[in-house]
């Protein structure tokens, strides 16, 4: 019975010091592939890895991780040379193939949300407009001010903002090589019969941005909403990059 009680103590010793180390092993991929995605993506905020599965280490020698997940905050996405900051980005990578060393892989699909909050969308316009929420799902409220026949107008408008397709953009996309635009587009602006007084605030208050550019490779726009947080885009893609492989 003795024998069998030390036997027993040193199974669970082991056990547990193979758990440790997994556990070790995980946590210092996470920290080296966090990172590594950081330096890459230039991000003005932080990035934060979780490496989901066990044991850690027979994912590792097989070169295929069941999860990972990343939080990223300060994204900068670029397209057609503008900046648009995602405050934060989430995204799942599963069926991760590594590459031969261990820096980055690409997996088999991956899905994710990033939020621009409205003082990035404001950011963003590079018109000169406030951005804030307009009061209804997927509404948002723009604020311009124009100046037409020697007077300075500043009209608030409800606008709607959608996702379309690049080729179908046109102000502030250029639509090469495909992809999505987030566009916002001003459901009505009250023109007081003024000639010239409507189409001057809709240069200001109507506007299209790509993100493509900032994004892990493959992952795509698919959708999004927009509430009081700002707007929220939903990602999708298969075999979409991680850390840059």
């Amino acid at each position: 019975m003795r024998f069998l009680r030390v036997m027993v103590i040193v199974v669970v010793v082991l056990g547990a010091l193979a758990v440790g180390a997994d556990r070790w092993a995980a946590d210092y991929a996470e920290g080296r592939l966090a990172e590594r995605i950081q330096a890459r993506q230039g991000l003005a905020g932080s990035a934060e890895v979780e490496i989901r599965g066990f044991p850690f280490l027979t994912q590792a020698l097989s070169h295929e991780l069941e999860q990972v997940d990343i939080r990223l905050d300060g994204v900068d996405a670029v397209a057609d040379g503008r900046k648009t900051r995602l405050s934060q980005l989430r995204a799942s990578f599963r069926g991760v193939k590594l590459n031969g060393d261990y820096s980055g892989g690409t997996a088999r699909k991956a899905e994710g949300s990033a939020l621009i909050t409205y003082p990035d969308l404001t950011e963003a316009s590079q018109t000169g407009v406030k951005l804030a929420h307009g009061g209804a799902p997927d509404k948002v409220k723009v604020t311009a001010s124009v100046e037409v026949l020697g007077r300075t107008f500043t009209r608030s408008v409800v606008s709607t903002v959608t996702l379309v397709d690049a080729q179908d953009g046109g102000n502030g996309g250029s639509g090469k090589g495909g992809g999505k635009l987030v566009r916002v587009r001003a459901d009505e602006v009250p023109g007081e019969g003024i000639p010239g007084v409507e189409s001057a605030i809709r240069k200001k208050t109507d506007f299209e941005r790509r993100l493509d550019g900032g994004l892990p490779g493959g992952l795509q726009l698919t959708g999004l909403t927009a509430d009081e947080a700002g707007v929220h885009l939903v990602l999708s893609g298969t075999d979409v990059s991680l850390a840059g492989s």
